[in-house]
């Protein structure tokens, strides 16, 4: 699997990123949830974690990118 890019969210102690993968999908680093948290989303399969990112990183995602460029042109007219 490659590893491409997509974007950073940066605060003082903290970096969650996006990527885009070869193998149609993201890689994201973010932060573990909490117990309480945890215990909302139940059972987590083995292999799998629940992350949390700031909404502000998924500006980053392709679709919402090409989005917010069509919005852009047809205001512009």
């Amino acid at each position: 699997m490659w590893l491409r890019f997509l974007g950073k969210h940066s605060a003082p102690g903290s970096s969650p990123t996006l990527w885009d993968t070869n193998e149609n999908r993201y890689v994201i680093q973010g932060f573990t949830l909490g117990a309480d948290a945890l215990a909302q989303v139940g059972d987590v399969p083995a292999g799998e974690a629940v992350i949390w990112v700031p909404k502000e990183l998924m500006r980053f995602l392709p679709e919402v990118r090409r989005n917010a460029f069509r919005r852009r042109r047809r205001a512009s007219g």
